[in-house]
């Protein structure tokens, strides 16, 4: 009997779809069956395939959105935004795969080159996540094509449905379909492609936990290529900020957005003591403003649910776990419905909370953190062991540049939201957020490798230091 997955919506609980689980083995088989003759065509054909993916994308923009809506539960509006992402990425790709990995070539010595080159690394894995199921495994598999690599795709088992169509439409726009596969599955399926000897690399976005199990795994494996782009545990300063309203909409932007569900999310807004009370009041007066429902609602919603129950189940729990620690909620974390997965956004104070656990609360709690001083704030931004993302907001400009200094992050924000990162410049993070392979625009960098070549068009060689005198030894024998 053939093993199903079935994805629901997390809104409604209705059944949106089902498939087979798929088979690691042929997947891998047919990617690496196709790599060859996709990496061996010019560069130029692959660049107007994947411009020609771009334009199917965005003839098909409405019914992309509602997939990716109906199977994450955010907004319709945010989904639109994110099958923009995808149509961006290729042209972004493409002009960092011009700047990062372009041919090369320079004088040498004696009339020789010095040629640097890229090749693909061969047939890449890649495990996307659940939160943006098509912008994020389609900013790993684009720069992959781009490069010549063969990629099989594993999408979420959360997101199947997405993760399919997607597929879909690389080759409704010609991209052959062996070059990128969509393997259907559930952990074990993840493992074993992770695992599996026919791939040369793996690239992964997804949570702290998963990325250092794979770090562990991949150390025997050396020759492959690993890219972790993990989670955070992000922290957001509001300092002196003269425009506290504005102030409060980037900590609930930073905080709220995506039901949470982003891994640049704030996860702790970090105040000066005595000063706090206008912004956290405006703060908890605009969170119980937002409109949580299902992603068609009209008015429309700033957020939806989050993925599952389980993972309300888990949420409720760790607000209840801080409260019982001693935090003191500013705003409860409500759930209206108990057999639904639609959190309100939650705020609490747990700067009395000792031994705070470092942890990435993936869903709509925002932790606050009461300091007496700047320097005291840096010290609470810097206590973990993430390092994705850190906004500062307010302050002077030589405030922001301490804060700059002293922050371990992969993207600091001054007077932004933690979120919203450009897709034209790297992101990545530091620490367990990630392992040194930022994405978006430095994608290509893990894409493919350098090859440096000496090249002349004649050979030329002598040695001029070190040889025995030939005619030594005869005239030793004369004399």
């Amino acid at each position: 009997m053939t093993e199903m997955l079935i994805s629901t919506e997390p809104a409604t609980g209705a059944e949106l779809w089902s498939g087979a689980i798929g088979d690691v083995d042929a997947e891998v088989a047919a990617a690496r069956a196709a790599w060859a003759g996709w990496a061996s065509k010019p560069l130029t054909v692959r660049v107007e395939t994947l411009r020609r993916f771009a334009n199917v994308v965005r003839g098909r923009k409405d019914q992309f959105a509602d997939v990716i809506a109906r199977e994450t539960g955010k907004p319709l509006w945010e989904a639109g935004t994110e099958v923009d992402a995808v149509v961006n990425k290729v042209d972004i790709s493409i002009s960092a795969y011009s700047e990062r990995t372009a041919q090369r070539k320079q004088e040498g010595a004696l009339g020789a080159r010095v040629a640097v080159r890229h090749k693909p690394h061969g047939v890449l894995a890649v495990l996307g996540p659940y939160n943006f199921p098509a912008h994020l495994p389609n900013g790993h598999i684009v720069p992959a094509l781009i490069a010549g690599n063969a990629v099989v795709f594993k999408p979420s088992e959360k997101t199947p449905a997405v993760g399919e169509l997607l597929v879909k439409l690389f080759h409704e726009a010609g991209v052959p379909e062996g070059v990128v596969r969509c393997l259907i599955g559930g952990p074990d399926q993840g493992r074993a492609l992770a695992a599996h000897a026919g791939i040369d690399g793996l690239l992964f976005t997804g949570s702290a936990r998963a990325g250092m199990a794979l770090h562990r795994q991949f150390a025997d494996t050396p020759q492959k290529i690993l890219a972790l782009e993990l989670g955070g545990n992000n922290p957001l300063v509001i300092w002196d900020a003269p425009d506290t309203h504005a102030a409060a909409v980037m900590a609930a932007q930073s905080a709220f957005l995506s039901a949470g569900q982003r891994c640049t999310a704030a996860r702790r807004l970090i105040v000066k003591d005595g000063a706090h009370e206008e912004v956290l009041d405006q703060l908890r007066r605009l969170a119980e403003r937002l409109i949580v429902d299902h992603p068609h609602a009209t008015p429309a919603p700033f957020m939806g649910p989050v993925i599952d129950n389980a993972s309300a189940d888990q949420l409720q729990e760790a607000f209840l776990d801080l409260m019982m620690k001693g935090g003191r909620p500013l705003k409860h974390l409500d759930r209206h419905q108990e057999d639904k997965p639609f959190l309100s956004p939650a705020i609490i104070d747990v700067t009395d909370v000792q031994e705070r656990a470092d942890v990435e609360l993936f869903g709509p709690i925002l932790q606050v953190i009461r300091v007496p001083d700047f320097d005291a704030a840096l010290a609470e931004a810097s206590a973990t062991r993430f390092g994705l993302a850190a906004s500062l907001v307010g302050g002077s400009p030589q405030l922001y540049d301490k804060f700059w200094a002293n922050i371990r992050a992969g993207v600091v924000n001054w007077n932004k939201p933690t979120n919203g990162a450009p897709s034209n410049a790297p992101f990545g993070g530091v620490g367990i957020s990630g392992n040194h392979r930022p994405s978006a625009y430095y994608a290509a960098d893990y894409c493919a490798y350098p090859v440096t070549s000496s090249e002349a068009d004649n050979a030329r060689a002598s040695i001029g230091v070190g040889l025995r005198d030939p005619y030594a030894a005869a005239n030793e024998l004369e004399g």
